[in-house]
C-alpha cells in the first residue's frame, strides 16, 4: 500500500513562466516583552514591544530555494515559524498555491494544507522525542494525517523514507540517542517528508553539525529537491552553505529585508553595505594573506532600534538622510535593495 501524494506534479515546459508557490506579503510579528502589569504600574514603565519581523515580503517559485541570511536575532527563524503557522502574524500574510495559508490554518482545511507544508528544525538533539523509537517518530505524521494505519504498510513506508535519506530500514527499532547528530537530522528530514510535502521550511538544519556532516545533509536535501520537485525556504547565517543550496537570497537586518537577489548577483555584485560586509567576512582560499574586513559594530538593541535606516550606526556610507528616513525595499540595478546610498549612487 502506498501513500497518495497531495502534490500536483508541475512540469514546466520550455518558455513557460515560472510558478510562484509561496507569496509572503508584509509579514510582521511583534512580541510583548513588557514586565508584569504590577511592575509597570509601580515603576511607571510603558509596555515594550519587540518587532521581530517588520514588513517582510518575497515569493518562492515552485521547485526552487530561497535562503534568508543575517546575524543572529534578525528575525529569520520567526519568519520560518510564521510560514508554517506556529506563530500568528501581527500583520500581513502568506499565500500558498493561491490559498491564504495563514487563514486556512485556523479552519478544517488547515489540516490538509499542513500535509503540504513541513518544517525541519535547527537542533536535531531537541526536535526528536527521546522516548520514541525511529519507527514511531517518522511514522507519526502518517498516523496523525490518516495516511496509513499502524501495521506492515506503515512499517514499509517508514523504511522507504529512511532509505531515501541514506539510513537503513533496520534503524527503525533504535532510539535517537543511538545516532550521531547528522543521522538525527536525517531522521528529522525523513519525518518531514512523510506526508510528501511540496514546501519545506528549513530552520538552520545544518548549524549544529560538523562541516563534513553538513555537506552530506545538504547533498541529500539537494537530491531530494531534484527527485521530488520540493520548494525550500532555507534559513541560515552561513553564507558558504547558502551559496551551495540557494537559487535566491534574502538578507535580513533587524527584522527587515535589506536586499533580495538571485544568488549569482548577490555574491558577485552585492549592493547593500551590510551584504558586502557579510560576504567580505567569508574566508576564501584564493585570498589567503589578504586582510579581511569583519562586520563592524554590534547589532543595536531591537527593543529600541535606531531611527531612519536601522543599519546607519554601522554603515560607512551613512549620511543625514540615512539617520532620518527609513529606506524602502525597491528595485535598483536589477535587484531589490533598501539603501539610500545605493539609490543615490553614493556607494
Amino acid at each position: 500500500m502506498s501513500v497518495v501524494s497531495p502534490r500536483t506534479v508541475h512540469e514546466a515546459g520550455i518558455g513557460e513562466a515560472p510558478v510562484a508557490l509561496v507569496r509572503a506579503h508584509d509579514l510582521s510579528k511583534n512580541f510583548d516583552v513588557s514586565p508584569p502589569w504590577l511592575n509597570r504600574v509601580l515603576e511607571r514603565k510603558p509596555r515594550l514591544l519587540l518587532r521581530a519581523v517588520d514588513g517582510v515580503g518575497f515569493t518562492i517559485e515552485r521547485g526552487r530555494t530561497l535562503a534568508l541570511v543575517g546575524e543572529s536575532g534578525c528575525g529569520k527563524s520567526t519568519v520560518a515559524r510564521l510560514l508554517v503557522g506556529l506563530y500568528e502574524p501581527t500583520r500581513g500574510g502568506m499565500d500558498f498555491d493561491g490559498v491564504d495559508a495563514l487563514a486556512a490554518f485556523k479552519t478544517g482545511a488547515g489540516r490538509q494544507l499542513r500535509r503540504r507544508i513541513q518544517m525541519i528544525f535547527q537542533d536535531p538533539y531537541a526536535s526528536l522525542n527521546p522516548r520514541w523509537i525511529v519507527e514511531d517518530i517518522v511514522g507519526e505524521p502518517l498516523r496523525e494525517h490518516g495516511l496509513l494505519a499502524p501495521g506492515p504498510a506503515l512499517k514499509a513506508r517508514v523504511g522507504e523514507l529512511l532509505s531515501s535519506v541514506g539510513l537503513s530500514p533496520l534503524d527503525m527499532v533504535k532510539y535517537p540517542h543511538q545516532f550521531s547528530g547528522g543521522q538525527r537530522q536525517r531522521i528529522s528530514i525523513a519525518r518531514a517528508l512523510a506526508t510528501e510535502p511540496e514546501f519545506l521550511v528549513c530552520d538552520e538544519p545544518t548549524s549544529a553539525l560538523d562541516v563534513s556532516v553538513q555537506a552530506q545533509v545538504l547533498n541529500i536535501m539537494k537530491d531530494l529537491q531534484r527527485a521530488q520537485g520540493l520548494t525550500y525556504l532555507f534559513i541560515s547565517h552561513n553564507l558558504a552553505v547558502v551559496r551551495h543550496v540557494a537559487d535566491q537570497v534574502g538578507v535580513m537586518y533587524l527584522g527587515r529585508l535589506v536586499e533580495l537577489a538571485d544568488k549569482e548577483s548577490l555574491f558577485s555584485t552585492p549592493q547593500h553595505p551590510y551584504t558586502r560586509m557579510l560576504i567580505d567576512a567569508i574566508p576564501q582560499m584564493k585570498h589567503i594573506g589578504r586582510a579581511r574586513t569583519p562586520v563592524q559594530g554590534e547589532v543595536p538593541n531591537p527593543l529600541s532600534p535606531p531611527g531612519g535606516c536601522t543599519f546607519h550606526p554601522r554603515c560607512p556610507l551613512a549620511n543625514a538622510r540615512c539617520q532620518a528616513e527609513r529606506p524602502a525595499l525597491q528595485t535598483l540595478r536589477g535587484v531589490q535593495v533598501a539603501c539610500h546610498a545605493v539609490e543615490e549612487g553614493r556607494d
